[in-house]
């Protein structure tokens, strides 16, 4: 443990301290600073430091699933206890904050590396890296944004606190946390730049393409209620890679029956450990299972019946064929939803329907195909809002939802669940939804603590 405490020490000051005089010699000789496009494709290529261990807290204390209370006592640490019951205690879960940016400190390097050969206008490979790398930072402060800074709101958002913005490998500054705005400048602009940078195709399973990068500005522009561009990106996203699995052609009684890297992936991103969520333990959300109607596919393949406790399911749709994470990437699918709802919000009926419609024949059952016809864009609006929530279950989607939907009156909820015989609530727009930072983030690193 002392070793484990040692190690994130150590880490913090590297990631977000002032270490002036920490480098002046190198400890060892065979520490080696990478300087080479080969050594920068290394890093990039780092499947486990760059595409996996992203955060959780988010979707810990959403409303997906819910514990029975033997598994609450039984399988879960203090800070997910705390997450689960919104009981909002300081933390002390390095990790969540920490993985990404390291993302973003191999990002950083390669950029470095690229900067300093001077080749990004020149070679091929330089500007493909250099692409991969924008990408993934914007990713990383994308999801960093989504779990630990308030909802994005363009006039707080100047004067809200957002995260750090590393920017460069160094390690010699302090972080400090920019605005709201400020943090969600940077996602746009590093996604803009990956999207000229980007290849059109790219064999790498893992590695993103310009379709990727379109979708991550979709994403982005969508949590910050931009509707017009979040249309204008999705359309460009799936213009590029608008293939979907036809959901006709799986094996509903596999355990689990979704192909890792499937053709609908733009881009694989998984957190770390589910803990709650993980199939044996995370029970989905009874209104939520019945939601789905009995010609949905979804409805088989995304859940299994659990033999106990009876009558209830457990999630086995993950996107990364794995049971004990959650993949939060971005895929196809999801880009026909956040084309659909942007379309339908900026007066395009006719397109949200046909953008809908094409997702959902490939979700329902081939003879029994039931098309969407609403056409007024005020009722449109909440069936595709529905068939978000249920085609983007367990994918990392919900708690960034709750965030921008609880800022419009008609979307709001009020979260509820119940611990051994105790009711806990969290209410619309709560400063609980920007979670605290990491305890030795804010002690070591100095950096201010969201709101409480």
């Amino acid at each position: 443990m002392k070793t484990n405490n040692l190690t994130v020490g150590i880490w913090t000051l590297l990631l977000f301290c002032g270490c002036n005089n920490f480098l002046e010699e190198k400890p060892d000789i065979k520490m080696v600073i990478p300087k080479t496009l080969n050594e920068a494709e290394l890093l990039l290529n780092n499947y486990s430091a760059m595409n996996t261990g992203y955060p959780l807290f988010g979707e810990w204390g959403a409303d997906e699933y819910y514990l029975t209370d033997e598994n609450f006592d039984g399988a879960l640490n203090l800070e997910q206890q705390n997450t689960y019951s919104w009981l909002d205690e300081p933390n002390n879960d390095i990790m969540q904050w920490q993985r990404p940016y390291k993302v973003v400190y191999n990002a950083n390097q390669v950029l470095e590396i690229i900067d300093n050969l001077g080749t990004i206008g020149s070679d091929k490979e330089s500007k493909n890296l250099s692409g991969i790398a924008h990408f993934y930072r914007a990713f990383a402060f994308q999801q960093l944004l989504e779990v630990f800074a308030p909802p994005y709101q363009a006039g707080t958002a100047m004067s809200e606190l957002g995260i750090p913005l590393r920017l460069d490998p160094g390690i010699d500054e302090p972080s400090t946390r920019v605005s709201v705005q400020q943090s969600f400048d940077q996602v746009i602009k590093d996604y803009k730049t990956a999207v000229w940078q980007l290849p059109l195709l790219e064999a790498i399973k893992g590695r993103p393409f310009r379709a990727s990068a379109y979708a991550g500005l979709a994403r982005a522009y969508l949590y910050m209620g931009n509707y017009q561009q979040a249309y204008l990106y999705a359309d460009s996203s799936l213009q590029t890679h608008a293939n979907l699995m036809d959901f006709n052609t799986l094996n509903t009684s596999a355990d689990l029956p979704i192909d890792r890297f499937n053709v609908e992936v733009l881009f694989a991103a998984i957190t770390g450990t589910a803990g709650p969520m993980s199939l044996n333990n995370g029970l989905v959300d009874s209104t939520l299972y019945r939601s789905y109607a009995d010609n949905d596919l979804r409805k088989t393949l995304f859940f299994r019946k659990n033999l106990f406790p009876q009558d209830t399911y457990g999630f086995k749709g993950n996107y990364d064929k794995a049971l004990a994470t959650i993949f939060v990437g971005l895929t196809s699918s999801e880009m026909y939803l956040v084309k659909a709802e942007a379309a339908a919000r900026i007066g395009k009926v006719t397109e949200a329907l046909s953008t809908l419609n094409t997702l959902l024949k490939n979700r329902q059952d081939k003879n029994q195909f039931i098309p969407v016809v609403e056409t007024s864009p005020d009722l449109l609006l909440p069936l595709i809002l529905i068939e978000r929530q249920k085609e983007l279950v367990f994918r990392g989607r919900r708690w960034s939802d709750l965030k921008r939907l609880n800022l419009d009156p008609r979307f709001q909820k009020t979260l509820k669940k119940v611990v051994k015989g105790k009711e806990y609530t969290l209410s619309p727009n709560s400063i609980k939804y920007a979670f605290r930072l990491p305890e030795p983030v804010v002690i070591i690193g100095k950096i201010p603590q969201n709101i409480r």
